[in-house]
């Protein structure tokens, strides 16, 4: 059950929150859905053979612009154009296309929301429209200029909206989307956790999208979806603040070891 009273939170807080994990499989799948974005990630990542690394590095990207020092966006911001260089096809995607990537940092500001809303209850209009804000930098620190965003979270459901009528189906898509859903294929340390976040991923989607990605979604899905947005939330609010927001800075504190040791970072 969730609380009735709004409440303010600050962007550091808010993307620290564990919770917001639980939507990382389903922003994925809403990038996914976007066909120039699905077809880019399906012809170039490297997710399906280094699953962990590819979280890792993910995650990295989200905590550093966020959370890190402007020396260390900088020096993130660097390393994913490098990585981004040779994702591209002529007349079908590019890793630097500004619609495309204004599209993925708007899945991260629209799923954070509705997570952390889940979690623990309605937003101020105020903290809504502050973490909708000052989340685009997720974006604008690579090529997405800052007047591209919608001016206000009114426009940018409208936005949102739109883009997901734009969105296409595509076979290579959707078969690349059932190997990353595939069980069989995640590491043995994930799959304990697999049944939630396969639950997660699919029930935090719109039909419209699951259908678009060949997903299924049952009845028994949904009362099992429920039932767990009934029971997490009070049991997850009971763990101390520190133990809730540990790992974004294990993250960083590992950053900045392979940044002193010159190894691999994204």
């Amino acid at each position: 059950m969730t609380r009735s009273t709004t409440h303010e939170v600050e962007l550091r807080d808010f993307i620290a929150e564990q919770a917001l994990l639980l939507g990382a499989g389903s922003t994925v799948l809403n990038q996914l859905a976007m066909k120039g974005v699905g077809l880019g990630v399906a012809e170039h990542s490297t997710t399906l053979s280094r699953p962990v690394d590819r979280l890792r590095t993910t995650l990295t990207y989200v905590y550093v612009m966020i959370m890190g020092t402007d020396a260390e966006r900088e020096t993130i911001r660097q390393l994913v154009n490098k990585a981004h260089v040779n994702v591209r096809s002529e007349g079908r995607y590019s890793a630097y296309d500004k619609d495309l990537q204004l599209w993925v940092a708007a899945t991260l500001a629209h799923n954070g929301i509705f997570i952390y809303e889940k979690t623990f209850g309605p937003l101020s209009a105020a903290s809504r429209d502050r973490i909708y804000r000052d989340s685009q930098i997720l974006g604008n620190a690579l090529q997405v200029d800052p007047e591209m965003w919608p001016e206000t979270l009114a426009d940018f459901e409208v936005y949102w909206k739109e883009s997901c009528d734009r969105m296409e189906s595509d076979p290579s898509v959707r078969a690349y989307v059932a190997k990353l859903l595939d069980t069989r294929a995640q590491p043995l340390v994930f799959r304990p956790l697999l049944p939630l976040q396969d639950l997660m991923s699919r029930g935090n989607l719109d039909p419209h999208v699951r259908e678009i990605l060949g997903l299924s979604w049952s009845e028994r899905d949904q009362v099992r979806y429920d039932r767990f947005w009934k029971v997490f939330p009070p049991i997850y609010r009971r763990v101390p603040k520190f133990l809730r927001q540990l790992p974004p800075r294990l993250i960083l504190a590992e950053m900045r070891l392979r940044m002193r040791f010159h190894r691999r970072v994204i």
